[in-house]
C-alpha cells in the first residue's frame, strides 16, 4: 500500500531546491507544496491536491506540518536545529513536537536531519537513548571540507584596519573575483539586542549571576539582564584592560552591500535579507539570480547560509561571528557554532575546493573554534558541561511564567506574590527560583 509522506525545511527559500530535488526522483505530479508566501488560491489547490490523495509527498515549511495527509508512512524534518520551527505569531507552536504526536498517531518514524543537532535532540539521543542516532560521517560526493580560517578583529584593528573587511578576506574576495568564482558574506542579523564590548580586549559584560551578555536598555541607559533582572549602570572604561574604547555593536546586511559596492565596484553584488524578500517568490528569484545569472556576490543574513547548494561558491566569509555569541540567552554558543558550521558548509560543495573567513573578537571560544574544525562533538561536550554548571535545559528543566499587565507595577506585584508562594510551597527545595525579572520584551 502507498504511503505518504511530509517533509519539513526551515525556510520558505529551500523549498524551491527541496522540489527540484524531489521532483528530479519522484515526478511533478506526486509532490505539493505549502508555505505562507503562497496566495489563498495556490494553498487551496495544493491543500486539495492532497486530501484528494494525488500528492503522496507534502514539501513546505512548518504549517505543512497541518498537511490533510491519509496514511502517513514518515516525516522528516530536515535543519532541524533550526529555531524557525517554532512560530512566533499566534497560533504559537512548535513544529518538532507536532510532527512528534502525528507520528506517533500514525505510527510512523520521524527523521530529525542537521549537520549540527540541536543540543536538546542530541541529548535525548546520546544521553537519554530516546531518539535512535545515525551519523553521517562523510560529505556528499565525497567532497573535502572548506579550509576555515579565524581572523581576529582585535589585531586587525591594532594594525590600523578598521574596515568592516579583515585584510585577509579583502584579498580573498578579489582573488575570487579574478577567478571567476562566487562569494557569500554572512553577516549574522540575528543580534536585535545590542551589546557591549571593549574593542582592545573584546571583554563583554555579562551578568554576574546569570554568565550571559547584558542587554543595553537605550531609554533607561542601563544594562540589563533579561534572566534574573540584575542590572548596572553604563560601563565607559573596560574592566579588564582598563581602555575607554568601549563600542556598542549593531549593524547591518544593507550598511555591508554599500561597502562591498564602494570596495569592489566592479562586481555584480545581490542582498538576501528581511527587507528585499517581501515579495512573493522573492526568496526563489534572488537565489536563482545568483545561481545563474553571473551574480559574484551574495550578502545576507542566516538566509543564505541554511542549506543552499551552489558549486561555484569557494568563499565564504563571515562578518562578525560575534553578533550572535552575545545575545542574551544561553542558547548563544550554540546558535553561534550552528551558524558558523552552516556557513562554512556553503563553501566547496562542487569540484573546486572552498574557502571560509570568520571574523571575530574572540578567536578562542569554544564555539568558535569547534566551527572552524566542523567537530560537533567536541563542542556538545563543552556545551553540555557549560548547561549542567549553570542549571540550563537540557540537563535541567527551565519553566518561564510571564505576568502581563496594562500597569507594570501590577505584573511586578503578582510575579513576586506567585515567587513568594512558590518559595513556600516547595517540599523538597530541589526547586531553583530566578526573578522576578523584566520580560524580554516589554
Amino acid at each position: 500500500m502507498q504511503k505518504t509522506a511530509i517533509v519539513l525545511v526551515p525556510e520558505i527559500s529551500l523549498t524551491p531546491q527541496m522540489l527540484d530535488r524531489f521532483i528530479s526522483r519522484f515526478g511533478k505530479e506526486k509532490i505539493a507544496v505549502l508555505h505562507s508566501k503562497l496566495s489563498i488560491g495556490e494553498k487551496y489547490d495544493e491543500w486539495n491536491k492532497i486530501k484528494e490523495g494525488k500528492a503522496k509527498i507534502v514539501i513546505g515549511a512548518r504549517s505543512a506540518i497541518f498537511a490533510p495527509v491519509t496514511n502517513l508512512g514518515i516525516i522528516i524534518i530536515d535543519e532541524e536545529h533550526d529555531s524557525s520551527y517554532k512560530s512566533e505569531a499566534n497560533p504559537k507552536y512548535d513544529a518538532k513536537q507536532v510532527a512528534k504526536y502525528i507520528a506517533k498517531q500514525n505510527n510512523c518514524p520521524l527523521v530529525f536531519g542537521s549537520a549540527t543537532p540541536d543540543i536538546n535532540t542530541y541529548y535525548k539521543a546520546k544521553t537519554l537513548g530516546k531518539i535512535e542516532l545515525l551519523e553521517l560521517t562523510k560529505r556528499a560526493n565525497n567532497s573535502s571540507l572548506p579550509k576555515v580560517s579565524i581572523i581576529d578583529l582585535k589585531q586587525e584593528l591594532a594594525n590600523g584596519n578598521r574596515s568592516m573587511l579583515s585584510r585577509e578576506l579583502y584579498q580573498e574576495i578579489e582573488e575570487n573575483l579574478k577567478q571567476k568564482r562566487q562569494t557569500i558574506l554572512f553577516l549574522n542579523r540575528r543580534g536585535y539586542s545590542t551589546f557591549i564590548m571593549c574593542r582592545d580586549c573584546g571583554y563583554t559584560v555579562k551578568c554576574k549571576n546569570c554568565n550571559i551578555s547584558l542587554t543595553y536598555h537605550s531609554y533607561e541607559k542601563k544594562l540589563k539582564c533579561h534572566y534574573c533582572g540584575y542590572e548596572q549602570e553604563i560601563v565607559k572604561v573596560c574592566p579588564e584592560c582598563h581602555s575607554e574604547k568601549i563600542r556598542y555593536f549593531g549593524t547591518g546586511t544593507q550598511k555591508l552591500e554599500q561597502e562591498i559596492i564602494k570596495q569592489f565596484p566592479n562586481a555584480k553584488t545581490i542582498r538576501m535579507d528581511v527587507d528585499t524578500v517581501t515579495k512573493k517568490n522573492s526568496h526563489e528569484e534572488i537565489l536563482n539570480k545568483f545561481k545563474n545569472e553571473n551574480i559574484d556576490i551574495l550578502i545576507g543574513t542566516q538566509m543564505v547560509v541554511k542549506g543552499h547548494h551552489f558549486p561555484n561558491v569557494t568563499l565564504v566569509g563571515v562578518l562578525a561571528a560575534d553578533l550572535s555569541l552575545y545575545v542574551s540567552d544561553y542558547h548563544a554558543a550554540e546558535r553561534t557554532f550552528q551558524l558558523l558550521t552552516q556557513a562554512a558548509g556553503r563553501a566547496g560543495r562542487g569540484e573546486k575546493p572552498g574557502e571560509v573567513i570568520i571574523q571575530t573578537y574572540n578567536p578562542e571560544h569554544y564555539s568558535v573554534i569547534c566551527a572552524k574544525n566542523q567537530d560537533y562533538n567536541q563542542f556538545y561536550e563543552e556545551e553540555i558541561f557549560y548547561r549542567q554548571a549553570m542549571r540550563y535545559p537540557p540537563v535541567w528543566h527551565m519553566l518561564v511564567v510571564l505576568c502581563a499587565s496594562k500597569e507594570e507595577a501590577e505584573a511586578y506585584a503578582c510575579a513576586k506574590e506567585l515567587a513568594d508562594t512558590m518559595e513556600k510551597v516547595q517540599a523538597d527545595k530541589k526547586l531553583q527560583m530566578i526573578g522576578p525579572a523584566d520580560a524580554a520584551v516589554a
